[in-house]
């Protein structure tokens, strides 16, 4: 993956390098689940519909490096992207580093642990439906929660 720097997850999102920005990923697959706008209003509302590349059990793409050739809509975060959209979760490491704001306490660069997105409730692991089983997006409108506090505590 490349050599990381110690902490580099305090740094500005424009000072990391290509493997740093990669390891910054939380790992919770909400940027691979589809959005619905408003055509009227602008407003982007979460489904609960997963990109037919994300491991459900996971939350991993099965082809990361290959993905635009399966999905080519399929968008790489830039900082660029970050800066510019408003979909990507509040517990996004990308956003909340974007912002000046910290990672999480559950993020696996500060509590080692890459399974505490999923204890913290953040992840999709288990929550989510494949794109090709779904059916019509508007059926697959949700709202995720906040993370739970107790999220070092099995739920």
């Amino acid at each position: 993956m490349g050599e990381l720097r110690a902490q580099f997850w305090e740094l500005p999102l424009r000072d990391l390098t290509r493997a740093e920005w990669e390891a910054l990923c939380d790992g919770c697959g909400r940027c691979c689940l589809h959005k619905l706008e408003d055509e009227d209003t602008g407003e982007v509302v979460d489904t609960n519909i997963a990109c037919r590349l994300l491991d459900t059990g996971t939350a991993q793409c099965s082809d990361y490096r290959n993905r635009k050739a399966f999905v080519p809509d399929c968008l790489r975060l830039t900082l660029r992207i970050v800066e510019q959209v408003t979909w990507l979760p509040q517990t996004c490491a990308y956003r909340l580093r974007a912002e000046g704001q910290p990672l999480q306490g559950w993020h696996y660069l500060l509590s080692g642990d890459r399974d505490a997105v999923r204890r913290a409730g953040v992840s999709v692991v288990g929550r989510v439906v494949n794109e090709i089983d779904a059916g019509p997006m508007e059926h697959h409108i949700t709202q995720w929660p906040q993370p739970r506090k107790d999220w070092e505590r099995e739920p």
